[in-house]
């Protein structure tokens, strides 16, 4: 999925995607930082969405939440049908 500037994310590997301006998600990103485990693909931009991964760590992204969501949601859809004509 993109998820902005041609950076690329696997959707298996995403557990949730998040606001970037609630308090939990700042915190969560900056202990993230500390960690070194943090991915920004904000190419500079302000970071709108937060993305976790299953290997827990933190993907920035300057698109909205909504638009990596609508994103995250048609590629499901499409796996769905696919799914379906191979029965």
């Amino acid at each position: 999925m993109n998820i902005g500037f041609g950076n690329m994310i696997n959707t298996d590997k995403i557990i949730t995607i998040i606001n970037s301006d609630s308090s939990p998600a700042k915190r969560m990103v900056q202990k993230a930082k500390e960690e070194e485990r943090i991915i920004d693909a904000t190419q500079g931009r302000r970071t709108r969405a937060v993305l976790l991964t299953d290997s827990n760590h933190i993907v920035l992204s300057a698109l909205q939440p909504d638009t990596l969501a609508g994103r995250f949601n048609s590629k499901e859809s499409v796996l769905e049908v696919k799914g379906e004509e191979n029965e």
